[in-house]
């Protein structure tokens, strides 16, 4: 017969209690839209090129409305709680004159965290946004941007800048745009690309999902494959053309079309 070993109330009282505030830290996740208060701060750039680099938050990356604006410009919004383990902070620093370096800390036995930076970038510089968790928006960009993200959607408008768009596990949206090379690859999502000018280059790549590309009305150089689903090219082709289209997808309908 398999004896019997008795637990220690201290021990029982004391997971029952981690049990307990699990569950109410899990019931209602923090969200960074609930901060009504949040942060800001300018950063000195040196040179025409600025490196976003974050660990853990949602970003949105504007372009300055003004010509003179020579400054980035940097909203943070932030909600945490670490119920078992360490205080949560966040922290934010301008490296070698043209890194922004965002950074959140949060762990312990119960933590919730979640963060969201506006960046607000001066008119003529390219940027490269590197993103270990979250999504990222980019609007009204001309220089080139340059976007990955390991866990979170992408999603870019009203740009006409080379774009080269990376998610490990989220869709890519290019609406709107008007750059004449697109490069959009994804391991889990949809890609979903809109061009308002003929482009020179577009290339998208999903390893599960559909992509779709809505192209001016011209003759392509097309190319696509699909492991699994259908294809539909309506645009006119033509072997010899310079603008060159290529859509891959293992698992996801692919569609080529001239945009209405």
């Amino acid at each position: 017969m398999a004896r019997i070993v008795p637990v220690p109330v201290r021990a029982v009282a004391v997971a029952g209690v981690v049990v307990g505030l699990v569950a109410a830290a899990t019931g209602c996740g923090a969200s960074a839209g609930d901060d009504k208060e949040p942060d800001h701060r300018s950063f000195a750039l040196h040179g025409r090129t600025l490196t976003v680099d974050s660990d853990d938050s949602a970003l949105e990356l504007v372009v300055a409305g003004s010509a003179k604006a020579d400054k980035v410009e940097v909203t943070r919004w932030f909600r945490g709680r670490v119920v078992v383990g360490g205080d949560p902070r966040v922290t934010w620093a301008m490296e070698d004159g043209d890194r922004l370096v965002l950074r959140m800390k949060c762990s312990g036995v119960v933590a919730d965290c979640a963060a969201r930076h506006r960046i607000v970038v001066p008119r003529g510089v390219a940027v490269t946004v590197k993103d270990g968790d979250g999504s990222v928006r980019a609007q009204g960009f001309k220089e080139a941007l340059s976007v990955r993200t390991s866990d979170g959607s992408v999603r870019v408008t009203d740009s006409s800048g080379p774009l080269d768009l990376c998610s490990a596990d989220g869709s890519i949206r290019a609406l709107g745009v008007d750059s004449r090379s697109v490069r959009a690859r994804t391991q889990d999502g949809s890609v979903r690309l809109e061009l308002g000018v003929v482009p020179d280059l577009v290339e998208s790549r999903s390893q599960d999902g559909s992509v779709t590309i809505a192209l001016p009305r011209d003759s392509y150089r097309v190319t696509t494959r699909s492991g699994d689903g259908s294809v539909d090219v309506s645009v006119p082709r033509d072997p010899s053309s310079s603008h060159v289209v290529s859509a891959h997808t293992n698992d996801g309908k692919i569609t080529v079309r001239t945009a209405n």
